[in-house]
């Protein structure tokens, strides 16, 4: 098994739990600002350690930088607050597995950005999976009831926040490999820590200055709330450190094809974890998208 693979399943686990750590700030009176602004106060730091250990223990110095480098970081970085703040809002609407199936249509808009960015075409099989999952997101865009005029219930705030999100996070992960790809030095893990530690602690740094502005009191919150908040964190450091490494190794499509593993993890967390149920409609929209994921990976 290649290497990129286990990386990124661990990365797909890790960033569940963070998300079932997120859902549950949002029930303690954390704003979408607030419970976003938690996955990087509490990383940064540990990141930031994680990758100056690394670097000292390998005999590595770290890697230069240089333009390129910043401009895809900070597009990645910039798009990554935006896809999670859509997500967490998100889930003041929808169950977590449909919440979490809907983010992971970003692995057709990757397929798309890539192809603009990074001039990654999409196979005869990948046009086909984008097809089949356009008819599974048309399913979880109907909310619950489905009734009502259908403009409605296909356009809705659920269905933009997911498919927001979908569009943010592929920016996010074509930013991310274009930026550990442009390091001048350094090993896999040197590359793809380094470019996580600058992410983050920029994304701190502009989350601390929106939060102190538009939202008074919200980082406070996040500080009493540590022992969630802190759970966010770690597991954003796991999620985001795998993610990183993977996008380093592999084509960022092909990466969150198989990312799309989610998907089960979250249903498994739905259900067990939070007591959720699925209508007949969400489910079947969600075996739709799992289908377009197998088809996806198979033209890959």
């Amino acid at each position: 098994m290649d290497p990129w693979i286990l990386i990124t399943l661990t990365a797909a686990f890790a960033q569940t739990l963070r998300f079932m750590a997120q859902k549950q700030l949002k029930t303690v009176g954390l704003s979408t600002g607030g419970a976003t602004f938690a996955r990087f106060l509490f990383s940064a730091p540990l990141v930031a350690v994680l990758i100056l250990s690394y670097a000292a223990a390998s005999g590595q110095a770290l890697p230069g930088t240089s333009g390129r480098f910043w401009t895809f970081a900070m597009v990645g970085g910039a798009a990554q607050i935006l896809a999670t703040m859509c997500i967490v809002a998100l889930f003041s609407h929808r169950n977590f597995a449909v919440g979490i199936t809907f983010k992971k249509t970003e692995v057709v808009q990757t397929a798309v950005v890539s192809t603009i960015v990074l001039d990654e075409g999409v196979s005869a099989r990948g046009a086909l999976a984008i097809g089949i999952g356009f008819l599974g997101v048309l399913l979880l865009s109907d909310p619950p009831g489905g009734t009502g005029p259908w403009r409605r219930r296909l356009f809705n705030r659920a269905a933009g926040l997911g498919l927001l999100s979908g569009v943010f996070f592929a920016f996010s992960a074509v930013g991310y490999r274009g930026a550990s790809l442009a390091l001048e030095s350094g090993d896999v893990i040197l590359r793809a820590g380094c470019t996580l530690a600058i992410v983050t602690a920029c994304q701190t740094a502009v989350m601390a200055l929106w939060l102190a502005v538009r939202e008074n009191g919200q980082i406070g919150q996040v500080v009493a709330a540590w022992r969630i908040a802190g759970l966010v964190g770690l597991a954003s450091m796991v999620g985001s450190f795998c993610w990183f490494t993977a996008f380093t190794l592999q084509n960022a499509a092909y990466v969150n094809a198989l990312g799309q593993v989610e998907i089960l993890f979250s249903l498994g967390a739905s259900v067990l974890v939070f007591r959720e149920r699925l209508s007949w409609r969400e489910g079947m929209g969600m075996a739709l998208l799992t289908l377009s994921i197998l088809v996806l990976i198979l033209a890959l």
